[in-house]
């Protein structure tokens, strides 16, 4: 897989497993993108049942909006989507692609 952040954000996955309301989620999440790497899949896994937890299901999407932002180019999107699915079909999160087609191209 790409360029991950590795021991970084290892802690991350801690403070995502202590969320409690969405707050903290957001909080723990503009720290962890704060960084020029990419989150991990196991950071971003954490992030995700963290946002199901509370029912945050719109920052959930916005998590990947926040990958596709970050990530040096399409195919490291591409190799996160693919590494996510499972995790992305257990708790239901859609992508902003799929919810908006029409706003896929931007």
């Amino acid at each position: 897989m790409g360029r991950y952040a590795g021991d970084r954000f290892g802690s991350y996955e801690k403070e995502f497993d202590g969320v409690h309301d969405v707050f903290e989620l957001q909080r723990n999440l503009n720290n962890a993108f704060a960084y020029d790497l990419v989150p991990s899949p196991s950071v971003i896994t954490a992030a995700l049942r963290a946002a199901r937890r509370v029912n945050d299901y719109p920052t959930a999407v916005r998590v990947f909006e926040a990958i596709k932002a970050k990530v040096e180019n399409k195919g490291q999107y591409e190799e996160y989507l693919e590494d996510l699915k499972p995790l992305r079909d257990e708790l239901g999160i859609n992508l902003s692609e799929d919810l908006y087609p029409e706003l896929a191209s931007r």
